[in-house]
């Protein structure tokens, strides 16, 4: 089969959508990635975050909030951008990386507890769709 492909979700704070997008893969892709994440301005993983995660049986519960100087040395195939600012202020990483930009929506929305989990939701998804056609598009390369 080779070598993993080695996979970075980047956001601002990885205290959401690189979360998901990091359950995501591992879980829908099984051990085919080596998936890390990370943020520009790191703090800690919101409890919606690990709350929408369960709802569809992965627990991120034990991630943490991981500054994406943890990974500035690490040679990766997969540099993937989940919101713009990450992308505009994305650092160059060494090796053979393809960077590509997914423009989710930001989940961490003013209004009640419904309102919060519901943004969580659509992000939580719409990674669930991206992450599919990255996966089908792994497979047919």
């Amino acid at each position: 089969m080779g070598e993993k492909k080695r996979v970075l979700f980047l956001c601002t704070g990885n205290v959401a959508r690189s979360q998901m997008a990091e359950g995501l893969l591992r879980d829908m892709a099984g051990d085919r990635f080596e998936v890390s994440s990370g943020g520009l301005i790191p703090s800690y993983v919101r409890p919606n975050t690990i709350a929408v995660m369960k709802e569809i049986g992965i627990d991120i519960s034990h991630h943490r909030s991981k500054s994406l100087n943890e990974f500035i040395d690490t040679s990766f195939d997969y540099v993937i951008t989940v919101c713009d600012h990450a992308s505009q202020h994305c650092p160059v990483f060494p090796g053979p990386a393809k960077r590509i930009h997914w423009s989710i929506k930001d989940p961490v929305v003013i209004g009640d507890d419904r309102a919060q989990l519901e943004a969580f939701r659509h992000a939580r998804d719409d990674l669930r769709e991206r992450i599919a056609d990255f996966i089908r598009q792994q497979k047919a390369a």
